[in-house]
């Protein structure tokens, strides 16, 4: 991932609305939701919410298709997994091994979601 790309991802992601859209299109998984759905869920009216997607969408955090008349948005976990290796491949200035982090090894081409009901999101 060039650099630029990650800045406009984490510059999507630093505003509250965007990142509560994001994670509840992560929630939903590759299906994703109607727009009107996640509007409805977090309480933003359409427009506005048009607005944070098509930041999203431009960042390459978000995809969205048409079934029928309904605009279905999610994840675009491959940029997600981008943007995490990004931040991380230097992780102990590469020596991941020595480091014990396992942050040091993300996860690139895979979704790593930890589901525990009830438990709070971190």
């Amino acid at each position: 991932m060039e650099i630029e790309n990650a800045v406009a991802a984490l510059g999507a992601l630093a505003q509250r609305s965007r990142l509560e859209v994001f994670r509840l299109l992560v929630e939903a998984g590759r299906d994703g939701l109607p727009a009107g759905q996640i509007a409805e869920r977090l309480k933003i009216p359409a427009p506005t919410l048009s607005f944070h997607l098509s930041q999203l969408r431009h960042a390459g955090l978000v995809e969205m298709r048409r079934d029928g008349r309904s605009l279905i948005y999610a994840a675009d976990f491959d940029g997600m997994n981008e943007l995490m290796g990004f931040l991380t491949e230097n992780c102990c200035t590469g020596e991941a091994a020595g480091c014990g982090m396992p942050v040091c090894e993300p996860q690139r081409a895979s979704i790593v979601r930890k589901r525990n009901r009830g438990a709070t999101r971190q």
